[in-house]
């Protein structure tokens, strides 16, 4: 399994006016073999901004990059930044993971590979 996050410094004030851009918007990744979930995560607040995160996970690595070079994935992207700032402090910053342990009440507890 493999997770891919965006973290988002999104600027005080302005997280309602992000969350409906995502909202809005089309991702096209139950279209794409290997997904399994998206969410989009609202963290803490600091003095500026607040923080988010998107959050995918995929079955396999390869998943998540074959994604990042698709049809959909150009299509999900496409109108990035035509509707309006996202209000973000700084561009997003990506982070991956490959799962290691698993527990999912959903299905029980599974060891990664």
């Amino acid at each position: 399994m493999y997770i891919a996050m965006n973290r988002f410094k999104v600027i005080k004030g302005r997280e309602a006016d992000f969350e409906t851009v995502w909202r809005s918007r089309r991702s096209y990744l139950q279209e794409l073999q290997g997904f399994i979930e998206f969410s989009l995560l609202k963290g803490p607040e600091k003095e500026d901004h607040t923080l988010y995160s998107s959050h995918t996970v995929w079955a396999t690595k390869a998943d998540f990059q074959a994604w990042t070079t698709s049809e959909q994935f150009r299509k999900a992207h496409a109108n990035a930044g035509k509707g309006g700032p996202l209000n973000i402090l700084g561009h997003p910053e990506f982070e991956g993971f490959e799962a290691v342990i698993i527990e999912d009440n959903r299905a029980g507890s599974v060891a990664a590979e």
